[in-house]
């Protein structure tokens, strides 16, 4: 990865992160999805997964998401 990321959602629930990361997609916004959960307690649901987009594309991924996400 040479081009820059940044990270613009933040969840325990992976499904939301995929949900977003979905809709950016709709919008041709490339996206992916991180995810620092517990190994030691997978099954708790103590983990962070984060949805990153490129840093040029932040600011309209943010917009997207606050308009047009009825998930979070």
């Amino acid at each position: 990865m040479t081009e820059n990321w940044e990270s613009i959602y933040s969840t325990p629930l992976p499904h939301r992160a995929e949900l977003a990361k979905a809709l950016l997609l709709e919008h041709d916004i490339p996206a992916v999805v991180t995810t620092s959960q517990s190994s030691s307690y997978p099954t708790i649901g103590w983990g962070k997964n984060e949805v990153h987009v490129l840093v040029k594309d932040a600011i309209l991924a943010k917009v997207i998401l606050e308009n047009e996400a009825t998930f979070s």
